[in-house]
C-alpha cells in the first residue's frame, strides 16, 4: 500500500478549508506521517500583526490534531502568491503530498485567470489532492485514468504510479476502482475511418486498434495485484475529457486519479486539455500525479515566514 510520510495541507479562510484539514489529518494518522499546515497571505495583507494572528490560529489547531492521533504537526505562515509559496514549501521540506481545496463556484472562472488549484496541478512536483466543497471522508467509487502507449518501448511509469495510488486508495476506502483508457484510431487508419468506406472495413480498423490498446492496458494491469479489489475496466473510443466526464456522471465517481503531464513529456499537454477542464466541470475530488523526474518551474528561495 502506498504511504505518505510528509503531508502539506493548505489552510485558510477559503471554501473547503475545514475539509482539507480533516482529510489531511486522517491521512497523516493512517500513515504515521508528519503534517504541516500552511497559510498564505497575499502580500498586501501580510502585516506583522496579521501574520502573528494567523500563526496563533494555526497553533490553536494543534491540540485537537494530536488528540486525533497526528503525532507530528508543523506550521508555516507565509506571505506571497499562494501557489508559489506552497510549491516553495514543498521544495524546502520535501513534502510528498499537497492537500488543497477548489472553490466550487469559482472553479470554471478561475480556469481562465489561474486558480491556486490549477497552478498546483500544473507545477507542483509532488502529488496534489484537490478536494471539492462537500467532500466526504470515505470514497465509494474511484476512477484511475491511464494512457499506456501502444509503442512497446515507451515508458509507462506515470500510469504505474497512477494505478499504485488508485489501488491503494481503493483498498483503504473499500471503494470500487474504475479504470479508464480512452482511445482513438491512430496513424494512417485515422483518415480511412473518417472517409467513405464500407462498414465491414470500418469495423476491421476499429477492432484492430481497440485490440492494440487493450493489449497494452492488459500488460500494464498485469503489474498490479487487483484480485482483492472490486474493479471495472472502461475502454471507450472517445477523448479523455469526454470519457472521464461520462464516467463521473454514470458511475457516481467520488475521486479521479490522473496524471498531469503526458507520456510525451510535454508539460501541460494533458493538464491543459483534460485535467483543468474537468476540474471546472465535475463535482468530485481530483488526485493529480506528476511523472518521476518532473521539474517544477518554481524556484526555491528563502521563505518569508512568521517565526
Amino acid at each position: 500500500m502506498h504511504r505518505f510520510e510528509n503531508i502539506l495541507a493548505v489552510h485558510g479562510d477559503h471554501v473547503g478549508g475545514d475539509d482539507v484539514l480533516g482529510q489531511a489529518a486522517a491521512l497523516a494518522r493512517a500513515n504515521g506521517a508528519r503534517l504541516t499546515l500552511i497559510d498564505v497571505l497575499p502580500e498586501k495583507y501580510a502585516t506583522i500583526a496579521a501574520l502573528k494572528e494567523r500563526r496563533k490560529r494555526l497553533d490553536r489547531l494543534v491540540p485537537a490534531l494530536t488528540a486525533e492521533g497526528v503525532e507530528e504537526v508543523e506550521m508555516a505562515v507565509v506571505a506571497g502568491t499562494a501557489f508559489i509559496m506552497i510549491i516553495r514549501q514543498v521544495l524546502k521540506a520535501g513534502h510528498d503530498l499537497v492537500v488543497e481545496s477548489a472553490d466550487d463556484g469559482a472553479s470554471l472562472r478561475n480556469l481562465y485567470f489561474g486558480s491556486t488549484a490549477t497552478h498546483l496541478m500544473r507545477k507542483c512536483p509532488c502529488p496534489v489532492w484537490i478536494l471539492k466543497p462537500g467532500h466526504q471522508d470515505n470514497y465509494n467509487n474511484i476512477l484511475a485514468c491511464i494512457d499506456p502507449s501502444t509503442n512497446e518501448e515507451s515508458d509507462n511509469e506515470l500510469d504505474e504510479r497512477i494505478l499504485q495510488l488508485a489501488t491503494s486508495l481503493a483498498t483503504t476506502n473499500g471503494a470500487k476502482l474504475h479504470i479508464v483508457h480512452a482511445w482513438e484510431v491512430e496513424g494512417s487508419d485515422r483518415d480511412s475511418v473518417y472517409s467513405e468506406i464500407h462498414d465491414y472495413v470500418l469495423k476491421s480498423i476499429l477492432d484492430k486498434h481497440e485490440a492494440l490498446h487493450r493489449s497494452r492496458v492488459d500488460q500494464l494491469l498485469a503489474n498490479h495485484s487487483l484480485t482483492s479489489i472490486d474493479y471495472q475496466l472502461h475502454m471507450p473510443r472517445a477523448t479523455p475529457q469526454q470519457a472521464i466526464i461520462n464516467l463521473v456522471g454514470s458511475h457516481d465517481i467520488d475521486l479521479i486519479v490522473m496524471g498531469t503531464v503526458s507520456r510525451t513529456g510535454i508539460a501541460g499537454l494533458i493538464i491543459g486539455n483534460t485535467a483543468e477542464a474537468i476540474l471546472g466541470i465535475v463535482h468530485c475530488g481530483m488526485f493529480t500525479v506528476k511523472p518521476k523526474g518532473f521539474i517544477t518551474p518554481v524556484i526555491l528561495e528563502t521563505l518569508r515566514e512568521n517565526s
